[in-house]
Protein backbone atom coordinates (compact mmCIF):
# COMPACT_ATOMS: atom_id res chain seq x y z
CA UNK A 1 0.00 0.00 0.00
CA UNK A 2 1.60 3.20 -1.13
CA UNK A 3 1.75 6.17 1.11
CA UNK A 4 1.76 9.78 0.09
CA UNK A 5 4.42 11.93 1.60
CA UNK A 6 3.39 15.43 2.49
CA UNK A 7 5.75 18.17 1.39
CA UNK A 8 7.79 19.73 4.16
CA UNK A 9 6.14 22.61 5.96
CA UNK A 10 6.78 25.90 4.26
CA UNK A 11 7.69 29.03 6.14
CA UNK A 12 4.56 31.04 5.53
CA UNK A 13 2.33 33.16 7.67
CA UNK A 14 -0.74 35.27 7.22
CA UNK A 15 -0.20 38.98 6.72
CA UNK A 16 -1.48 41.08 9.63
CA UNK A 17 -1.96 37.87 11.58
CA UNK A 18 -2.68 39.92 14.71
CA UNK A 19 -5.19 42.52 13.46
CA UNK A 20 -6.05 43.61 16.97
CA UNK A 21 -2.52 45.04 17.26
CA UNK A 22 -3.24 47.44 14.39
CA UNK A 23 -6.39 48.63 16.12
CA UNK A 24 -4.63 48.96 19.48
CA UNK A 25 -1.78 50.85 17.83
CA UNK A 26 -4.24 53.24 16.21
CA UNK A 27 -5.95 53.79 19.56
CA UNK A 28 -2.54 54.39 21.17
CA UNK A 29 -1.89 57.16 18.63
CA UNK A 30 -5.24 58.72 19.48
CA UNK A 31 -4.51 58.52 23.21
CA UNK A 32 -1.12 60.16 22.60
CA UNK A 33 -2.89 62.81 20.53
CA UNK A 34 -5.29 63.50 23.40
CA UNK A 35 -2.41 63.72 25.84
CA UNK A 36 -0.52 66.12 23.55
CA UNK A 37 -3.56 68.38 23.34
CA UNK A 38 -4.12 68.30 27.10
CA UNK A 39 -0.45 68.80 28.01
CA UNK A 40 0.38 71.61 25.58
CA UNK A 41 -2.96 73.36 25.14
CA UNK A 42 -5.06 72.78 28.26
CA UNK A 43 -2.33 73.36 30.87
CA UNK A 44 -0.53 76.58 31.70
CA UNK A 45 2.91 74.97 31.77
CA UNK A 46 2.39 73.32 28.40
CA UNK A 47 1.01 76.46 26.79
CA UNK A 48 3.99 78.43 28.06
CA UNK A 49 6.51 75.91 26.71
CA UNK A 50 4.78 75.62 23.33
CA UNK A 51 4.37 79.37 22.96
CA UNK A 52 7.96 80.03 24.06
CA UNK A 53 9.28 77.58 21.47
CA UNK A 54 7.19 79.25 18.75
CA UNK A 55 8.35 82.78 19.63
CA UNK A 56 11.98 81.74 19.99
CA UNK A 57 11.88 80.22 16.50
CA UNK A 58 11.79 83.71 15.00
CA UNK A 59 14.93 84.60 16.94
CA UNK A 60 16.91 81.37 16.73
CA UNK A 61 16.57 80.70 13.00
CA UNK A 62 15.69 83.94 11.19
CA UNK A 63 17.86 83.22 8.15
CA UNK A 64 16.07 79.96 7.35
CA UNK A 65 12.57 81.38 7.18
CA UNK A 66 12.83 82.55 3.56
CA UNK A 67 13.74 79.14 2.08
CA UNK A 68 11.32 77.36 4.41
CA UNK A 69 8.53 79.73 3.37
CA UNK A 70 9.11 78.86 -0.27
CA UNK A 71 9.06 75.17 0.64
CA UNK A 72 5.81 75.59 2.62
CA UNK A 73 4.15 77.42 -0.25
CA UNK A 74 4.98 74.49 -2.52
CA UNK A 75 4.38 71.76 0.06
CA UNK A 76 0.75 70.92 -0.85
CA UNK A 77 1.59 70.59 -4.54
CA UNK A 78 4.77 68.61 -3.86
CA UNK A 79 3.03 66.20 -1.47
CA UNK A 80 0.04 65.58 -3.70
CA UNK A 81 2.20 65.18 -6.82
CA UNK A 82 4.59 62.64 -5.24
CA UNK A 83 1.81 60.59 -3.65
CA UNK A 84 -0.34 60.70 -6.80
CA UNK A 85 2.57 59.64 -9.01
CA UNK A 86 3.42 56.61 -6.89
CA UNK A 87 -0.21 55.57 -6.35
CA UNK A 88 -0.96 55.99 -10.06
CA UNK A 89 2.04 53.83 -10.94
CA UNK A 90 1.10 50.98 -8.63
CA UNK A 91 -2.51 51.21 -9.77
CA UNK A 92 -1.87 51.12 -13.50
CA UNK A 93 1.39 49.18 -13.73
CA UNK A 94 0.93 46.81 -10.79
CA UNK A 95 -2.88 46.57 -10.77
CA UNK A 96 -3.18 47.27 -7.06
CA UNK A 97 -6.58 48.90 -7.36
CA UNK A 98 -7.95 48.19 -3.88
CA UNK A 99 -4.70 49.16 -2.19
CA UNK A 100 -4.61 52.45 -4.08
CA UNK A 101 -8.16 53.26 -2.97
CA UNK A 102 -7.29 52.46 0.65
CA UNK A 103 -4.15 54.62 0.47
CA UNK A 104 -6.17 57.53 -0.91
CA UNK A 105 -8.73 56.96 1.83
CA UNK A 106 -5.92 57.14 4.39
CA UNK A 107 -4.86 60.54 3.06
CA UNK A 108 -8.44 61.80 3.01
CA UNK A 109 -9.23 60.44 6.47
CA UNK A 110 -6.14 61.92 8.09
CA UNK A 111 -6.62 65.37 6.56
CA UNK A 112 -10.36 65.44 7.29
CA UNK A 113 -9.68 64.43 10.89
CA UNK A 114 -7.15 67.24 11.29
CA UNK A 115 -9.55 69.86 9.92
CA UNK A 116 -12.44 68.68 12.10
CA UNK A 117 -10.30 68.58 15.23
CA UNK A 118 -8.67 71.94 14.60
CA UNK A 119 -11.73 73.89 13.51
CA UNK A 120 -14.66 72.28 15.32
CA UNK A 121 -13.74 70.06 18.27
CA UNK A 122 -10.64 71.48 19.96
CA UNK A 123 -10.31 74.91 21.50
CA UNK A 124 -7.50 76.85 23.16
CA UNK A 125 -8.49 78.07 26.63
CA UNK A 126 -7.05 81.17 28.25
CA UNK A 127 -4.44 80.07 30.79
CA UNK A 128 -2.86 83.47 31.30
CA UNK A 129 -0.16 82.90 28.68
CA UNK A 130 0.20 85.67 26.05
CA UNK A 131 -0.73 83.78 22.91
CA UNK A 132 -3.10 83.65 19.98
CA UNK A 133 -6.61 82.85 21.16
CA UNK A 134 -7.52 80.32 18.42
CA UNK A 135 -6.62 76.66 18.20
CA UNK A 136 -4.03 75.57 15.62
CA UNK A 137 -3.62 71.91 16.62
CA UNK A 138 -3.07 69.71 14.58
CA UNK A 139 -1.06 71.23 11.73
CA UNK A 140 -2.78 70.89 8.36
CA UNK A 141 0.38 71.24 6.26
CA UNK A 142 2.19 68.62 8.32
CA UNK A 143 -0.77 66.26 8.07
CA UNK A 144 -0.80 66.60 4.30
CA UNK A 145 2.93 65.90 3.97
CA UNK A 146 2.96 63.00 6.44
CA UNK A 147 -0.19 61.39 5.02
CA UNK A 148 1.27 61.54 1.49
CA UNK A 149 4.40 59.79 2.76
CA UNK A 150 2.23 57.26 4.61
CA UNK A 151 0.22 56.48 1.47
CA UNK A 152 3.42 55.68 -0.43
CA UNK A 153 4.58 53.51 2.48
CA UNK A 154 1.31 51.54 2.31
CA UNK A 155 1.27 50.79 -1.43
CA UNK A 156 4.90 49.79 -1.94
CA UNK A 157 6.00 46.19 -1.48
CA UNK A 158 7.48 45.12 1.90
CA UNK A 159 11.00 45.10 0.46
CA UNK A 160 10.68 48.86 -0.19
CA UNK A 161 8.94 49.78 3.07
CA UNK A 162 12.10 50.22 5.21
CA UNK A 163 13.40 52.80 2.72
CA UNK A 164 9.95 54.37 2.37
CA UNK A 165 9.70 54.69 6.16
CA UNK A 166 13.08 56.44 6.44
CA UNK A 167 12.56 58.79 3.48
CA UNK A 168 8.92 59.44 4.40
CA UNK A 169 9.89 60.15 7.99
CA UNK A 170 12.58 62.59 6.85
CA UNK A 171 10.14 64.36 4.51
CA UNK A 172 7.49 64.60 7.24
CA UNK A 173 9.99 65.93 9.79
CA UNK A 174 11.27 68.54 7.34
CA UNK A 175 7.70 69.63 6.55
CA UNK A 176 6.77 69.81 10.22
CA UNK A 177 9.97 71.65 11.14
CA UNK A 178 9.32 74.13 8.32
CA UNK A 179 5.89 75.04 9.68
CA UNK A 180 7.48 75.54 13.10
CA UNK A 181 10.54 77.53 12.02
CA UNK A 182 8.46 79.71 9.73
CA UNK A 183 6.13 80.52 12.66
CA UNK A 184 3.08 78.83 11.15
CA UNK A 185 2.66 76.28 13.93
CA UNK A 186 3.83 75.39 17.42
CA UNK A 187 5.69 72.12 18.04
CA UNK A 188 2.64 70.44 19.60
CA UNK A 189 0.64 71.16 16.45
CA UNK A 190 3.19 69.23 14.40
CA UNK A 191 3.37 66.32 16.86
CA UNK A 192 -0.44 66.07 16.86
CA UNK A 193 -0.45 65.90 13.05
CA UNK A 194 2.06 63.02 13.13
CA UNK A 195 -0.20 61.12 15.54
CA UNK A 196 -3.32 61.65 13.42
CA UNK A 197 -1.49 60.23 10.41
CA UNK A 198 -0.12 57.38 12.50
CA UNK A 199 -3.61 56.34 13.58
CA UNK A 200 -4.93 56.31 10.01
CA UNK A 201 -1.84 54.57 8.62
CA UNK A 202 -2.35 51.60 10.93
CA UNK A 203 -5.99 51.26 9.97
CA UNK A 204 -5.23 51.57 6.26
CA UNK A 205 -2.34 49.14 6.58
CA UNK A 206 -4.55 46.58 8.27
CA UNK A 207 -7.00 46.65 5.36
CA UNK A 208 -4.25 46.43 2.74
CA UNK A 209 -2.44 43.57 4.41
CA UNK A 210 -5.63 41.58 5.01
CA UNK A 211 -6.52 41.69 1.32
CA UNK A 212 -4.19 38.74 0.74
CA UNK A 213 -2.33 40.51 -2.06
CA UNK A 214 0.38 38.30 -3.61
CA UNK A 215 2.73 41.31 -3.77
CA UNK A 216 2.57 41.93 -0.04
CA UNK A 217 5.20 39.31 0.84
CA UNK A 218 8.95 39.32 1.45
CA UNK A 219 11.79 37.20 2.83
CA UNK A 220 12.80 39.62 5.55
CA UNK A 221 15.35 42.37 6.12
CA UNK A 222 18.33 42.25 3.79
CA UNK A 223 16.67 40.79 0.69
CA UNK A 224 17.21 44.09 -1.15
CA UNK A 225 19.14 47.29 -0.51
CA UNK A 226 15.86 49.10 0.18
CA UNK A 227 15.04 46.40 2.73
CA UNK A 228 18.27 46.88 4.65
CA UNK A 229 17.88 46.95 8.42
CA UNK A 230 20.03 50.09 8.34
CA UNK A 231 16.96 52.18 7.45
CA UNK A 232 15.18 50.93 10.55
CA UNK A 233 18.25 51.57 12.70
CA UNK A 234 18.54 55.13 11.36
CA UNK A 235 14.90 55.85 12.20
CA UNK A 236 15.26 54.44 15.72
CA UNK A 237 18.50 56.36 16.28
CA UNK A 238 17.13 59.71 15.09
CA UNK A 239 13.94 59.18 17.05
CA UNK A 240 15.73 58.25 20.27
CA UNK A 241 18.22 61.11 20.00
CA UNK A 242 15.46 63.61 19.28
CA UNK A 243 13.23 62.47 22.14
CA UNK A 244 16.14 62.24 24.57
CA UNK A 245 17.38 65.69 23.65
CA UNK A 246 13.90 67.21 23.94
CA UNK A 247 13.48 65.80 27.45
CA UNK A 248 16.94 67.00 28.51
CA UNK A 249 16.31 70.51 27.16
CA UNK A 250 12.87 70.78 28.76
CA UNK A 251 14.16 69.63 32.15
CA UNK A 252 17.13 71.99 31.98
CA UNK A 253 14.84 74.95 31.29
CA UNK A 254 12.57 74.05 34.18
CA UNK A 255 15.50 73.60 36.57
CA UNK A 256 17.08 76.91 35.56
CA UNK A 257 13.74 78.70 35.59
CA UNK A 258 12.05 79.80 32.33
CA UNK A 259 11.83 83.44 31.30
CA UNK A 260 8.78 85.24 32.75
CA UNK A 261 7.45 86.07 29.27
CA UNK A 262 7.49 83.62 26.34
CA UNK A 263 10.22 84.37 23.82
CA UNK A 264 12.37 86.58 26.08
CA UNK A 265 14.96 84.00 27.20
CA UNK A 266 18.60 84.77 26.51
CA UNK A 267 19.20 81.27 25.12
CA UNK A 268 16.39 79.82 22.97
CA UNK A 269 16.29 76.41 24.68
CA UNK A 270 12.54 76.05 24.19
CA UNK A 271 13.05 76.39 20.44
CA UNK A 272 15.58 73.58 20.41
CA UNK A 273 13.29 71.56 22.66
CA UNK A 274 10.45 71.96 20.16
CA UNK A 275 12.62 71.10 17.17
CA UNK A 276 14.06 68.04 18.91
CA UNK A 277 10.54 66.93 19.88
CA UNK A 278 9.37 67.13 16.25
CA UNK A 279 12.38 65.14 15.05
CA UNK A 280 12.05 62.60 17.83
CA UNK A 281 8.34 61.91 17.40
CA UNK A 282 8.48 61.92 13.59
CA UNK A 283 11.31 59.41 13.30
CA UNK A 284 10.06 57.26 16.18
CA UNK A 285 6.70 56.83 14.49
CA UNK A 286 8.49 55.99 11.24
CA UNK A 287 10.60 53.39 13.04
CA UNK A 288 7.54 51.87 14.72
CA UNK A 289 5.72 51.67 11.38
CA UNK A 290 8.72 50.08 9.66
CA UNK A 291 9.22 47.49 12.41
CA UNK A 292 5.53 46.73 12.88
CA UNK A 293 4.61 46.35 9.21
CA UNK A 294 7.76 44.31 8.59
CA UNK A 295 6.85 41.95 11.42
CA UNK A 296 3.25 41.62 10.20
CA UNK A 297 4.02 41.13 6.49
CA UNK A 298 3.65 37.66 5.03
CA UNK A 299 6.89 35.77 4.58
CA UNK A 300 7.59 34.34 1.15
CA UNK A 301 7.84 30.55 1.26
Amino acid sequence: MSTQHKPPAQRTRTAARHPVLFVLGSLACLVALGWTYWAFVRTTTGQFADESAWREAGIAAPDTQGPFLQFLDSLPVISVFIAAAVILFVTLARRRWASAVIALGTIAGANLTTQVLKNFLLDRPDRGVPTLDFNSLPSGHTTLAASAAAAIFLVVTPRWRPLAAAVGGFYSVVAGSATFINLWHRPADVVAAFLVVGAWTLLGGLLIMRLGNPWNVWTGFGEHWAASRLWLVLCWACGAIGLGLSVALYVSVQLAGPAPVPGTAGIPLFFWFGLALIIGVGFTLSAVACWFFSAQARLRS
